[in-house]
């Protein structure tokens, strides 16, 4: 049973309870007779839609008075820093237990059947796609995931039973050591969050600490054609023969190489060296093939844990590929928002270069013959800098690129060395179509100029631009619907 087990029917207060995972945990805590509050800003998330629909009570500002007497604990998201933030102070000040949302992870792993899922990219598809599984063969598991999920009745956590947790785990200032996994997989390792390691290298070394943290005969899940994760699987097996380690992809031997994959308009099919059976993947990629391979991997071994234990049976393997020809995807990860005036609307969360041309390449090849007009917000100042070309050479794979000023981490600020204006210019040096408007909430005029019938439009970055390709959606609604 989880330490989070003792705040049965006790209050708890969540501070920044808009953010995914706070929100994820703050459905957790109330499935587990937890009388949840939370506070944040009154700037609107897709959380809003989850807090709302779950009857969570939330205040829209920060102060020490919202913490209700009587409050046993404070969770919290790590974007605040505890030694300024009011309620944190004021609930330390008060002897109140506080705990970050990592931290919180790290409760509900201990005494549990935990799988952790990590990775610089993929690791939110991957834990949707596993908890769509876990579903699917009814295990008593907990699933959270870092966005909302159409097979999560559009939540970030699926609440299937106490037994065990699926968590994707982030590696931004090493949150993931936080958690306690019995068996983990890595989807791919690169320098990235370069505000905090300095290096590739020292990325590495955080996931290769993650590792270290199975516990005797875990298992470990890599991603062969990962160069990064390769790596790490021949690292930790020199340090720790006694784990069990599981590779899939391309280059990897065993049941989960795969043979083949191939991508048409509206589908991904994903044929695997070890099962008969094909998998059709209702979301763009080959990126995304890797996903349900990697997931399907772990699903073998948490079979095997509970109560199933040849594991994944061509039986088995077939009423997975059906639940993964189910799979709705998640929010901001290829979604379509939908389709209006001949042109398809959609939003995805790739900010890194690798994932910008895996994404941009899966659209064409999921929507061939038509335009992809990107709109794409740069996230961090840190990271622009440090890969500024590298995103020029990504972007320059959509066919029109519109850019807007870099969206700020709350942990910096402008540092007068890289701009969205920066960016633009280095694009320009690769791409003949690119048009630059510093604040988004001022493109939907110029964005509608640019766009003709048949055309797909998509935002794309962890910044606010997703925005956009709403305003502008109701827009060609109101078109289609001779509404000037």
């Amino acid at each position: 049973m989880s330490q989070l087990a003792a705040f049965t029917g006790a209050k708890v207060h969540l501070t920044g309870i808009k953010g995914s995972g706070m929100v994820a945990l703050a459905q957790v805590l109330l499935s587990r007779g937890a009388d949840v509050f939370g506070t944040d800003t009154s700037e609107r998330f897709y959380t809003d839609l989850i807090l709302r629909d779950l009857k969570i009570p939330v205040v829209e500002f920060f102060s020490g008075s919202n913490i209700r007497p009587g409050t046993r604990v404070l969770f919290y998201s790590a974007a605040y820093d505890p030694a300024s933030h009011p309620e944190i102070r004021a609930a330390v000040e008060a002897g109140i237990p506080v705990y970050t949302y990592t931290e919180a992870l790290g409760m509900l792993s201990r005494g549990v059947d935990a799988t952790a899922v990590a990775g610089v990219h993929g690791k939110s598809t991957t834990t949707a796609l596993l908890g769509a599984l876990v579903r699917a063969f009814e295990l008593p598991l907990t699933t959270i995931v870092g966005s909302s999920v159409p097979d999560f009745d559009r939540r970030a956590a699926w609440v299937g039973g106490t037994q065990g947790i699926v968590a994707e785990t982030c590696e931004y200032r090493r949150h993931f050591l936080d958690f306690n996994p019995d068996r983990m997989l890595v989807t791919s390792i690169e320098a990235d969050h370069l505000d905090y390691y300095r290096d590739g290298g020292d990325i590495e070394h955080a996931f290769l600490e993650f590792a270290r943290r199975l516990p005797e005969r875990g298992l470990l899940v890599v991603c062969a054609d990962d160069a990064g994760s390769a790596q790490l699987a021949v690292q930790i097996a020199a340090e720790r023969p006694d784990l069990r380690i599981v590779s899939y992809g391309r280059a990897a031997d065993g049941r989960f190489r795969v043979q083949d994959i191939t991508t048409s308009p509206g589908a991904t099919v994903l044929r695997l060296s070890g099962f008969a059976t094909e998998v059709r993947i209702p979301i763009p990629g080959a990126h995304n093939a890797l996903n349900v391979t990697g997931a399907l991997a772990l699903l073998d071994d948490v079979l095997i844990t509970h109560g199933h234990p040849e594991g994944l049976s061509e039986k088995r393997f077939q009423t997975a590929a059906d639940a993964i020809a189910r799979f709705k995807g998640l929010a901001r990860r290829s979604e379509q928002i939908g389709d209006a005036a001949g042109i398809t609307v959609i939003d995805d969360y790739a900010h890194h270069p690798t994932a910008i041309a895996a994404e941009l390449t899966a659209l064409k090849a999921f929507y061939p013959g038509r335009r992809i007009v990107l709109d794409f917000m740069s996230h961090t100042y840190s990271r622009t800098a440090a890969l500024l070309h590298d995103f020029a050479e990504a972007l320059s794979k959509a066919d029109l690129i519109v850019l807007h000023k870099i969206y700020a981490s709350a942990r910096e600020s402008f540092s007068g060395t890289v701009s969205g204006e920066t960016l633009a210019d280095a694009l320009r040096a690769r791409h003949d179509k690119v048009t630059y408007v510093d604040e988004h909430e001022h493109a939907l005029d110029e964005v509608r100029a640019l766009l003709k019938p048949g055309d797909v439009f998509v935002t794309m970055g962890a910044g606010d631009n997703w925005q956009l390709g709403r305003r502008l959606l109701a827009r060609l609604v109101q078109e289609d619907e001779g509404i000037s």
